[in-house]
This record gives structure tokens, sequence and C-alpha cells, in this order.
């Protein structure tokens, strides 16, 4: 079966979303080596960590394999392997209808960058579009995690 992750992208046009925040969660990643074919991220989420191998296409849809890996591990690779600056962010949570939105509000290096996400099971899925919801962004490269490191926030 191959892995693929059905994500779009979204910017938001007021902080009213913040009223059904159900979960929040302080999460630090970096990126190991970006080539052209992929990008291999270290995330620690809370108290869980992973290595995340993302196909380094442009769209909704992409290739992506997850794997759980002991937070200490994930912690030194951090410190010692991975490309800087890294990603600093809270993600919020936020159940809309059967959809979960996952709100990344940036920091350090990408201050004042808010994008709001959302998971698919296929590229035609309907979902509700929260009154909190401004322009799609899935298209646009500058907003993938892995491209913040190379060009933050702070220097568009």
């Amino acid at each position: 079966m191959v892995a693929l992750e059905i994500e779009r992208k979204f910017l938001l046009k007021n902080n009213n979303w913040r009223e059904y925040v159900q979960s929040s969660t302080l999460i630090r990643q970096g990126y190991l080596a970006p080539l052209d074919t992929s990008s291999v991220r270290v995330r620690v989420e809370g108290e869980r960590a992973n290595i995340n191998i993302k196909s380094a296409t442009i769209g909704i849809t992409r290739l992506e394999y997850e794997y759980d890996i002991p937070l200490s591990d994930a912690l030194e690779m951090l410190d010692k392997l991975c490309r800087q600056p890294q990603v600093h962010k809270t993600r919020h949570r936020i159940a809309v209808e059967e959809h979960v939105w996952e709100i990344d509000e940036f920091f350090a290096e990408n201050e004042g960058l808010i994008v709001a996400e959302i998971e698919l099971s296929c590229e035609s899925e309907s979902f509700e579009r929260p009154e909190w919801l401004a322009e799609e962004v899935s298209e646009d490269p500058r907003y993938y995690n892995v491209n913040l490191i190379k060009h933050p926030y702070k220097n568009w």
C-alpha cells in the first residue's frame, strides 16, 4: 500500500479560530539534508518523536512515511544533525464536523505565520470551510515547512 498524504493549507482571516481550540502541542522539527526528490524530517511533538520522509512534490497529494523514534534520539538529531534554523510552532487542533483542522502558529524565525491544514482521504473529498479560513495556499511552496528553514517567514 502506498502511503499518501492529502493535505490542504489555508491562511486565516482572523483569530476567531482560537475560541474553538481543543488541544495544543509545542512542536520542534528539523530537516536532515533535503534532497530534490524528498525531505527527511525529525519532529518532537510534546513527549513523542518521529522521523518522516515526504516526497518533494508541490500539491495537495504527496508520498509520506512516518515512524516513531525514541525521544532522546530525536533530540540528539535535532541538536547535532539537522539544518538550521529549525521550525518551532504550536499546533492547535479544532474538530469541525468529521475533520480535524490543525492550526500551526509559528514562532522564532517564522514568527507571525499561522496556517490551517486539513488532511483528507481523497483530493475530491468535501469539507466544511470554517468562517475563519482565508485563501488556500496548498500550491504555494513558501508555506511548506521544509522551505521555511531555507526562507523563513521573517524574510518574506
